[in-house]
């Protein structure tokens, strides 16, 4: 007959406590929650749907999609830092205003590398200028040496203050030594509006900007992904331009801190073959989404080297939301 001690008992207890997940049988028995911090619609919501479809097959239990708007994008990630237990049952969409936040206001937030667990990085977004195709400035290099010739004269919009776009073009202008207006909107659409009413000039955002493109209504100066499009050859990169700058904003899948690395591994492995199937892949070309993906240890430090430029451009450009 084998006698447990107290002190046996307490360790067996704390080796379940510690791994919560694991102990109640295998990963997953039960429904996986993921939070995005966005209303449903256009390419993230796609292809996080058609990603999760194959995953339930995969894993045999679904990954159900909570949206969850407001807060400049915030809320999934503050689900997670403050309510999320760290089993792998609550999972988010974790995008690079998460890491900027922190440093935009006085108010208590996040820490944006400890206080997540890393799983994938998935993709990003198609980012360009645009004019309007009446518009004097036929190439990216006549809208700079127009903002050259007028200072602050000219007007560029975006999806809003401190975005990724925001920071890209105001680092643009920092490198030609031009001045250029910010004119910021709740989201791309809005300024893609705006162009079209002649309240601004160029549209630097993510592709609300294609179908005006693809009409005729707009010209497209530039795109900021690694590679020109086949959708739209003409338009050079900004490394065709000479700034040596891949502005895509990439994304990707977090969970609260202290998951698992048994757990982060299934859900790596998981996420990464629902990635891969072509259903997914079909959905990424179609909407020119750029391929950024990583694995868990990459991703962690791409998140760490990024933090460190975010925190320097929000301080260079004396940035706030408080």
């Amino acid at each position: 007959m084998t006698t447990l001690t107290r002190r046996g008992a307490l360790g067996a207890a704390a080796s379940l406590l510690a791994t919560p997940a694991l102990a109640q049988g295998r990963f997953p028995n039960r429904p996986i929650r993921f939070l995005i911090p966005w209303p449903p619609g256009g390419s993230l919501d796609a292809l996080h749907r058609q990603m999760f479809e194959i995953m339930n097959k995969d894993l045999g239990q679904p990954v159900l999609i909570e949206n969850k708007p407001g807060a400049r994008g915030t809320q999934a990630a503050l689900f997670l830092v403050n309510q999320a237990q760290p089993d792998g049952y609550t999972l988010a969409h974790h995008h690079l205003s998460i890491l900027r936040h922190p440093f935009l206001t006085k108010q208590k937030t996040w820490d944006p590398i400890a206080d997540f667990t890393y799983i994938m990085q998935v993709s990003g977004f198609l980012f360009g200028t645009a004019v309007r195709s009446d518009s004097p400035y036929k190439t990216f290099r006549d809208l700079i040496e127009a903002a050259r010739k007028s200072p602050g004269k000219l007007t560029f919009s975006t999806s809003g203050i401190a975005t990724t776009n925001h920071l890209a073009m105001e680092e643009i202008c920092a490198r030609e030594k031009v001045e250029m207006t910010h004119i910021p909107y709740r989201g791309s659409q809005e300024g893609v509006t705006a162009l079209l009413g002649r309240q601004i000039d160029v549209v630097a955002d993510s592709s609300s900007w294609r179908p005006n493109v693809e009409g005729g209504e707009l010209r497209l100066l530039s795109v900021w992904t690694r590679e020109r499009l086949a959708a739209f050859p003409d338009a050079p990169t900004l490394r065709d331009l000479g700034y040596d700058m891949v502005v895509t904003s990439p994304y990707g899948i977090t969970g609260p801190k202290g998951l698992d690395p048994e757990i982060v591994d299934t859900l790596h492995r998981a996420f990464r073959k629902a990635y891969e199937d072509e259903a997914s892949q079909a959905i990424i070309r179609r909407w020119d989404m750029p391929k950024e993906y990583l694995p868990p240890a990459e991703y962690l430090a791409f998140a760490k080297q990024r933090v460190e430029y975010e925190k320097a451009m929000v301080a260079r450009l004396g940035l706030s939301i408080d």
